[in-house]
């Protein structure tokens, strides 16, 4: 019997619950395990003392009474998760504890004392009131977004709901799956059964469709999705979210319909200019080729004597016809430009290096022209805008070309990669009049001339060709130099093209 006592004391002191036995009305502690005496946090000389004497801080909050209840009654008293204020090491502190106060009886069923358990709980409360804290902040910014979240039970298909779920679907009550299906709009039906089958393999589910409503309004909504899988690796939940983006699409509709109608009248202004250039150029071709001719005659009419000032007059009308000309054909090359397509061939550019050398064999001669050139490798082009654009650049190198300097140009070339194609890099240097660098991207602008005409003949669009073959050709250009001391263009071009026009 002494052994079993022993026992069982053994078993109360080392047990972590904390324990304590109080007898009579002033509730005597009769009994504290050191869990409890612990717990109190008021020193080991606790027996034989009254309750209230070692936690006076109790005296307010109905502690005492609910003991002295349970020692009137036969009673017990259950609390859970219950705030208690103590005073542990001369500070108030806040706990929780599950606690309980069970009546004691001796042989003949009397009450003599009362039991108090309690456990501390003050960890598991927070971490409880940090995640309903979390709960509720999700569920406050999921109901000002709008959207609603659900989950549904795979194998009873029964579906729980929050935030604006219900709206969204303007549905009532309980819902099972099948229901939300049938309010799909019926196009969308194969669209949320391919969304669930990529889902079984990745866990994730996207799409976005149209909820028919009873009254036949359309509501367009994105769904997402995570499948919930047990330990066997067998779906057992949906969790997600819906989200109503119906202004979303409307949105997106109008800003395509602006898009398209913008393109439609931007293809109809382009075709009248396309039209308009055409005309223009054609009409004005005949004049000018007249004035040219008339002028002629007029020069080589013998029987005029012609002043100098005649002269000069007739040389200006000349220039400015043949100006004129220049102008009228660049116009028509840099109008039809974009709408004419051109077949791809492979093109040796050292080839179109010696061609454009003779047809600008003369302008060479009179400026005695020095042209380096180093081994071009093929590329695949349009063979008419290839020409034409080493033509415009060597032809600019020699037109910008110094007074007093004879010009020499100088065409050197590597191979590159540019976004893992390969590419040809070609330099263009020259030693001219140079190029102020914040002209560099201007010159390559329609009609932009940065030199005087009176010196410097042309139409100011031999640059904006060069740039637009450039750009057909999926390669870049650019230009660099400083004033009175040259410039530098940099011609990069695939050396394969992918399409078989241009």
């Amino acid at each position: 019997m002494q052994h079993d006592l022993k026992l069982l004391k053994d078993i109360v002191d080392n047990t972590p619950l904390p324990i304590a036995v109080y007898t009579g009305e002033d509730l005597m502690v009769a009994f504290a395990n050191p869990a409890m005496i612990m717990t109190w946090g008021k020193g080991d000389q606790v027996i034989g003392k009254k309750y209230l004497d070692i936690l006076p801080e109790i005296q307010t909050q109905n502690i005492s009474e609910q003991a002295h209840s349970v020692l009137k009654t036969g009673i017990a008293f259950h609390a859970k998760d219950k705030k208690v204020d103590l005073v542990i090491n001369g500070e108030m502190k806040s706990h929780y504890f599950n606690y309980s106060f069970i009546p004691l009886f001796d042989a003949d069923r009397n009450i003599y004392g009362v039991m108090n358990t309690g456990a501390d709980v003050t960890d598991l409360h927070q971490a409880k009131q940090k995640v309903q804290n979390s709960d509720e902040r999700l569920r406050m910014a999921i109901d000002s977004s709008g959207m609603g979240t659900y989950e549904i039970d795979l194998a009873t298909k029964k579906i729980t709901t929050c935030g604006n779920f219900n709206i969204i679907w303007s549905i009532e009550g309980e819902i099972v799956n099948e229901q939300l299906i049938a309010k799909l709009h019926p196009e969308d039906q194969e669209l949320r059964e391919k969304a669930h089958q990529e889902a079984q393999l990745n866990g994730k589910m996207s799409y976005e469709a149209r909820i028919v409503h009873d009254d036949g309004s359309i509501r367009w909504v994105k769904i997402d999705g995570k499948f919930i899988k047990d330990e066997d690796g067998n779906s057992i939940t949906i969790i997600g979210i819906i989200q109503d983006i119906h202004k979303q699409k409307q949105f997106e509709e109008e800003l395509k319909k602006q898009v398209d109608e913008s393109t439609k009248e931007l293809q109809r202004s382009n075709d009248e200019l396309l039209h308009f250039a055409n005309v223009v150029s054609h009409d004005l071709k005949e004049p000018v080729r007249k004035i040219k001719t008339f002028n002629s005659l007029l020069r080589n009419e013998s029987q005029i004597n012609f002043s100098e000032n005649s002269e000069k007059y007739i040389n200006k009308i000349d220039q400015s016809s043949q100006r004129m000309q220049s102008i009228i054909e660049g116009i028509l090359a840099y109008s039809t430009l974009d709408k004419k397509t051109q077949p791809v061939e492979k093109k040796n550019l050292d080839h179109v290096i010696e061609n454009i050398k003779t047809d600008l064999e003369l302008i060479i001669k009179e400026k005695g022209a020095i042209l380096i050139t180093g081994k071009l490798p093929p590329i695949e082009g349009a063979n008419i805008l290839i020409q034409q654009l080493f033509y415009n650049l060597i032809h600019n190198a020699l037109k910008f070309s110094k007074a007093e300097e004879p010009p020499r140009v100088v065409i050197t070339s590597s191979i590159i990669k540019n976004d893992d194609i390969d590419c040809i890099e070609i330099t263009i240097q020259d030693n001219g009049i140079g190029l102020d660098p914040i002209h560099a991207e201007k010159i390559f602008d329609a009609f932009e001339r940065l030199n005087s005409k009176n010196h410097y003949e042309g139409n100011g669009l031999g640059l904006a060709i060069c740039r637009k073959i450039v750009n057909r050709h999926g390669g870049t250009i650019i230009a660099s130099g400083e004033k009175d001391n040259g410039c530098k263009f940099i011609v990069t071009l695939p050396l394969l093209q992918t399409e078989e026009t241009i």
